[in-house]
C-alpha cells in the first residue's frame, strides 16, 4: 500500500515567466498589501516599478528582486516623483518584457500601460484609472492650488495623460477592479469590463480591544488633495472634539494651518500602534470619495463604526446604522453634525467586527489565484 501524501497539483501558471508591475513603492498603504498579497501567490516573480524608496515597504515586497524605472535615476526622485508625472508613459514602456510570459499589473497610473510581447497574458489589478487626468483635475491642479497660467498648462498636459491612459488600456487582456465604483470608471473611460474583487484586509491582525473606546475621532489615509481630509480637519475644529490623523503626505501643511488645538498630526503609524488607535476611536472619518478605502474595513474589523461620505467605495463596505453612518455632502457642517451624534453604545463591535470579516486576506488571495489560473487557460496571446 503506498501511503505517501498526495501531491498537491502545480498551479496552472507553473513553468511560466511572471513579473509584477507596481506604479510606484512608496509606502501607499492599500496599494501595498495588494501587491504583498500578489507576492505570496508569486513567489518567484520579479516586481517592476518606476520608483523604489527602500525605506517605505514592508520586508515581503523588499524581498523581492525589484527594477525600477529611468525614473529613479531622476534628481530627489523619492521626494519629488510626482513633478516627474509627464515622464511616467515613456518610463514604463521601456521595461523589457520579452521574456515574460505573464504580466499582472497593480495599477492606479501607469502600471496597467507596461508593453508585453504578443504571446504574453496581462492582467491588471485597478485600484483606479489615473483620478487627475480624468475627473479629479481640479482637486490636484486647479487654479486655487497652482494658479490660473500654472493649472491651464496642466490641463493641457493631463488631457495628453488621458488619452495616453485610454489608448493603452487595449494591452490589458482582463481587468479586476478593487471595487464596484472603479469598476464603472474603467468602463467608461476605457470602454472595458472588469471583474470586482474587493482589496486584501488583514482581519485576523486587526481586531477588537477590551479596553472602552475613547473620545477621539481617527483618519487613517494618505494627506493628499483628493482624500478631501480638511472636511474632517474644519469638523474636528469647529466642534472641539479630538482628531488625530494618521498619515503623511504634500498636504500635510496645508492641513496643519487650518487646523485647530484639538486636531492632532501623528504621522505613519502600523503595526500594534496603529490597531491600538483603531481600537480607541470613537469612530474612523472618511470624508473623501474613496475608490474602495482600506482603513473603514481595518476600523471595522476593530469593532469600530465608520463615519464616510455616502459615494464611491465606502457604499460596498459600510453598512448605515450598523457599522456606522453615511454623510450626503463633504462639508464641514455635514461631518460635524454626523460627530456630534455618533455615541459609542449606538453600535455592537461584535456585529461591526463580522461585518468586516468577509473583506479577510485568504478571500482575496482564493479569488485573484482564480482569475489568473482563468487568464492563462485561456493560452498564449496573439
Amino acid at each position: 500500500m503506498n501511503s505517501r501524501p498526495a501531491q498537491a497539483a502545480p498551479a496552472p501558471w507553473s513553468g511560466l515567466r511572471i513579473v509584477l508591475v507596481h506604479d510606484w513603492l512608496t509606502g501607499s498603504r492599500g496599494g501595498e498589501k495588494v501587491l504583498e498579497s500578489v507576492c505570496r501567490l508569486f513567489p518567484a516573480a520579479d516586481v517592476l516599478t518606476l520608483l523604489h524608496d527602500r525605506r517605505s515597504v514592508s520586508s515581503l515586497i523588499e524581498s523581492r528582486r525589484i527594477r525600477t524605472s529611468l525614473v529613479q535615476r531622476l534628481p530627489r526622485a523619492t521626494r519629488w516623483y510626482r513633478h516627474y508625472l509627464p515622464l511616467f508613459p515613456i518610463a514604463i514602456e521601456l521595461f523589457d518584457l520579452d521574456d515574460v510570459d505573464l504580466v499582472i499589473s497593480t495599477s492606479h497610473c501607469a502600471a496597467k500601460a507596461v508593453v508585453p510581447t504578443g504571446r504574453a497574458r496581462h492582467l491588471c489589478y485597478c485600484h483606479s484609472p489615473m483620478r487627475y487626468a480624468w475627473d479629479q483635475f481640479d482637486t490636484y491642479f486647479g487654479p486655487d492650488r497652482l494658479g490660473r497660467w500654472p493649472s491651464a498648462l496642466a490641463r493641457r498636459v493631463m488631457a495628453g495623460m488621458a488619452r495616453w491612459d485610454r489608448d493603452t488600456a487595449h494591452r490589458v487582456d482582463r481587468f479586476v477592479a478593487n471595487s464596484a465604483h472603479v469598476a464603472g470608471r474603467i468602463a467608461r473611460y476605457y470602454n472595458r469590463r472588469a471583474a470586482v474583487l474587493h482589496p486584501p484586509v488583514d482581519t485576523a491582525f486587526f481586531s477588537p480591544g477590551d479596553a472602552a473606546p475613547a473620545s477621539y475621532f481617527l483618519v487613517v489615509s494618505a494627506l493628499v488633495p483628493y482624500k478631501r481630509l480638511e472636511v474632517a480637519v474644519d469638523a474636528a475644529t469647529r466642534l472641539g472634539v479630538p482628531l488625530k490623523l494618521v498619515g503623511a503626505g504634500p498636504d500635510a501643511a496645508r492641513l496643519r494651518a487650518r487646523a485647530g488645538a484639538t486636531v492632532e498630526f501623528l504621522g505613519a503609524v502600523e503595526g500594534p500602534a496603529l490597531r491600538d488607535l483603531y481600537r480607541q476611536a470613537r469612530a474612523l472619518l472618511l470624508p473623501g470619495e474613496e475608490d474602495f478605502g482600506i482603513a473603514p474595513v481595518e476600523a471595522m474589523a476593530c469593532g469600530r463604526p465608520v463615519i464616510a461620505l455616502g459615494r464611491g467605495g465606502a457604499t460596498e463596505t459600510v453598512v448605515p446604522g450598523l457599522t456606522g453612518a453615511f454623510v450626503d455632502e463633504p462639508s464641514a457642517d455635514a461631518f460635524a453634525t454626523a460627530m456630534a451624534a455618533c455615541r459609542a453604545d449606538d453600535y455592537d463591535p461584535a456585529t461591526i467586527r463580522a461585518h468586516a470579516a468577509r473583506f479577510g486576506t485568504a478571500r482575496f488571495e482564493a479569488s485573484f489565484s482564480e482569475a489568473v489560473a482563468d487568464l492563462v487557460a485561456e493560452g498564449p496571446g496573439c
